[in-house]
């Protein structure tokens, strides 16, 4: 009767490791079909991205002033109403859609270039790198951060710096962004601190597996969970952080329209004409309880309890 060696298990594990991969994915995906809200989540961010897509399509120009027709309720002609200088405001609700779902991607993956590096080697090396890395991720943390991005928004908008013209959606994008990566490597330095102790680990090292290849082909899928789980929650901490700057003038600026500065824009008049913040508003609020839902189910589909075991799996 042969024993059953542990290095022999572990390289069984890594050379077998693409069927386990998927039989986990298929896992996780019926965990997550289960979550109704996360369901819900899904279809109503859906159904915003085809519409921000499709705005080009609407009959009328989101920037074109039409005088005549100023401050219009909503009707069949127009169906959000116009604002103060007569345009549509369903078409501008729409490129609204595209700039705010725009710098919520452009966030995270900014924050996921910075923050998953920084973790990954932070909780790969340890000592010293650490060190260094966390003491630079936490002096990010100390700082207040949306005093910051309004004081970068401001400074950015009046310097001429090629790459950021006045406060593009790239520019604001970026302010956000790099202050938003601290959770992705936190998250990620917690996961590399576990995982580089198990056994595949020790085996690919045995087998003389570089350390890059180690981090980017062993530890880091089995981070990616709270990885993607972090993505969808800092997504829609993106929108709201675009709308608030923008809100305060220090974000997307006119005539370039955004959910936040619509809002804005209709602060003065929203008594006497309530449409122009109502619909900016419920758009927000779609958008980020949809993503809300959506990160709970992934939180749920992603629950090491729940994917080590093996009943109800059905």
């Amino acid at each position: 009767m042969s024993e059953t060696n542990p290095l022999s298990s572990a390289i069984n594990g890594i050379l077998n490791a693409s069927p386990e991969l998927t039989t986990m994915s298929m896992g996780v995906w019926r965990r997550f079909r289960r979550h109704p809200g996360a369901i819900f989540g899904m279809v109503v961010l859906a159904i915003l991205v085809v519409m921000a897509l499709t705005a080009p399509l609407s009959p009328y120009d989101p920037e074109a002033s039409e005088i005549a027709v100023r401050y219009e309720s909503p009707s069949l002609k127009h169906i959000m109403g116009t604002d103060a200088l007569g345009r549509d405001l369903f078409t501008r609700v729409l490129h609204g859609g595209r700039v705010s779902l725009t710098v919520g991607l452009l966030v995270v993956a900014i924050s996921i270039l910075i923050g998953v590096p920084v973790g990954a080697l932070a909780g790969y090396y340890g000592g010293a790198v650490d060190a260094v890395l966390m003491r630079v991720t936490d002096a990010f943390l100390s700082l207040p951060s949306f005093l910051v991005l309004i004081l970068l928004s401001a400074i950015l908008l009046e310097v001429e710096i090629p790459v950021f013209q006045g406060n593009s959606i790239f520019t604001i994008s970026f302010v956000i962004g790099i202050f938003s990566w601290t959770t992705f490597a936190r998250l990620v330095r917690a996961a590399f601190l576990s995982i580089r102790e198990t056994e595949f680990v020790a085996a690919s090292r045995a087998l003389g597996g570089s350390d890059t290849r180690i981090m980017t082909r062993h530890i880091l899928p089995n981070a990616i969970g709270p990885i993607i789980v972090e993505a969808t929650l800092e997504f829609g901490y993106a929108i709201i952080e675009e709308s608030g700057l923008s809100f305060l003038g220090f974000g997307i600026q006119p005539p370039t329209p955004s959910w936040g500065n619509l809002l804005s824009n209709a602060q003065e008049h929203f008594v006497k004409y309530p449409w122009l913040a109502i619909f900016p508003g419920f758009m927000i609020f779609l958008s980020i309880i949809s993503i809300n839902y959506i990160g709970d189910g992934l939180r749920d589909a992603f629950d090491p309890n729940k994917m080590l075991s093996k009943v109800g799996e059905v």
